[in-house]
């Protein structure tokens, strides 16, 4: 099955939807099926349900970088979906375009939360 996200104001992804791969044979085939069936001319963007930081999970080509989501953004440029960033104090990761801490999460095994206030990570 091939997912397309639908592209919004602001480049925002407003919702995600999937078109069997007999239908959707390239992105555009995909586009124009769902804009017929909608009766519309929305932005559509295909997007790898098995992508994430830039990295397919079974070994495939990546597909813009991360699986869309409902308030993900669009960012052109990088022809990638990026999710909203959970913390101000976080920075984008170019290759991946993922969110990142500005500490290193633990890797021990126990469980964290983000603390914003003193840019940490609190045991929980």
């Amino acid at each position: 099955m091939a997912h397309f996200a639908k592209i919004g104001k602001e480049n925002i992804v407003e919702r995600v939807e999937v078109v069997n791969n007999n239908v959707a044979t390239n992105e555009q085939a995909g586009v124009d099926f769902i804009n017929n069936l909608y009766k519309t001319n929305d932005v559509w963007k295909q997007t790898s349900y098995n992508t994430y930081g830039g990295v397919h999970k079974l070994g495939g080509t990546p597909f813009r970088k991360n699986y869309a989501s409902i308030g993900f953004t669009y960012d052109q440029t990088r022809d990638a979906f990026i999710e909203p960033q959970p913390f101000n104090s976080w920075v984008l990761n170019e290759d991946t375009c993922l969110w990142e801490a500005p500490v290193a999460h633990p890797n021990d095994g126990q469980d964290y939360k983000w603390n914003e206030e003193n840019q940490n990570w609190d045991l929980v």
